[in-house]
């Protein structure tokens, strides 16, 4: 079993954002001297708690200091975006590190606000075509329009012998159908959606359509969160920053910060009331290497910092 993990880039208690992105990219240096699989980075927009607007350009930095690790975006919000600039992009950073480079495609809201800014075009309503915008990046990044199309007269690919692997990261049935029929990896945010988990990845290797150029076999990331430290109370403690920091989210929107340990313990009794320990900010565990399993836990869930995500993989 290969292990991965997604750096969010986030601002830890009395730093910047220039810390904060010096961290991720030290964090793929780390991994790759740990013996991790592959690091990802994340895509937010209009928000002071995490650095990682552009993974793009932390994944060109990232793959200039390892020479191992494969290095990824999780994900580019592709609805917000050209097919056309993505693969443009993604081909540019395979030339640079040759057989190293993960494109994770995914679809989210950065919030009404923020969304209206990242569109060009800001008269028409954005349309719920992700699937056609997957196909049309997998021809880019192919040179594999049909003759006739207008698009295939461009060549993204010239000069670029390899091509990055391309994954699609969801937390629902629809989206690991849709993995699965275009014949590409598949990353399940078990974090998100728990219940889900098994049958979405499930589905995606019963129905996995092999393509000429996707991935051999039906690769798929099972995503968790997870904290873990020396003892399980020392565990529990540094998982208090992370949900106190979804509670501040949620209360306050994209101004909130990762609180110090100490300051989301002061608030452990509203974080309670604020995230049961049956909703999804409490799926899994927190541990301590070496516990025994817990009965009635939902997902596995180690860990590094509180705003990690550590992912599973078959690949």
């Amino acid at each position: 079993m290969k292990i991965s993990f997604v750096e969010l880039a986030t601002v830890a208690p009395g730093t910047d954002k220039t810390q904060a992105l010096h961290d991720a990219v030290s964090a793929a240096r780390q991994a790759e001297e740990l013996g991790y699989h592959r690091i990802w980075y994340a895509e937010h927009h209009d928000t002071g708690g995490f650095a990682s607007q552009a993974p793009e350009v932390l994944i060109a930095l990232a793959a200039r200091t390892t020479r191992r690790i494969r290095v990824g975006s999780g994900a580019v919000l592709l609805n917000h975006y050209s097919p056309y600039k993505v693969a443009e992009i993604f081909l540019q950073l395979e030339a640079l590190a040759p057989g190293r480079i993960d494109l994770g495609l995914g679809r989210a809201t950065a919030g009404p606000l923020a969304d209206l800014a990242l569109r060009r075009d800001r008269n028409t309503p954005p349309a719920d075509d992700f699937q056609q915008q997957i196909l049309e990046v997998l021809a880019h990044l192919n040179h594999d329009f049909p003759a006739e199309h207008p698009f295939a007269g461009l060549d993204p690919t010239a000069g670029i012998p390899s091509r990055p692997e391309v994954w699609i990261l969801g937390s629902s049935g629809s989206s690991s159908r849709m993995a699965a029929e275009l014949g590409l990896g598949y990353a399940f945010a078990t974090f998100i959606n728990p219940d889900q988990a098994a049958p979405a990845l499930l589905r995606h290797g019963a129905s996995f359509l092999p393509t000429p150029h996707g991935p051999a076999g039906h690769p798929a990331i099972l995503s968790v969160s997870a904290v873990v430290a020396d003892t399980n109370a020392e565990a529990q403690r540094l998982s208090w920053s992370r949900t106190a920091l979804l509670a501040r989210l949620a209360r306050t929107g994209t101004a909130a910060h990762l609180p110090t340990a100490e300051e989301a313990a002061r608030n452990s009794v509203s974080r309670r009331r604020t995230y049961p320990p049956s909703s999804p900010t409490e799926t899994g565990r927190v541990s301590s290497p070496g516990a025994p399993p817990r009965s009635g836990t939902r997902s596995s869930r180690w860990s590094k910092p509180p705003a990690s995500k550590k992912s599973w993989s078959r690949t």
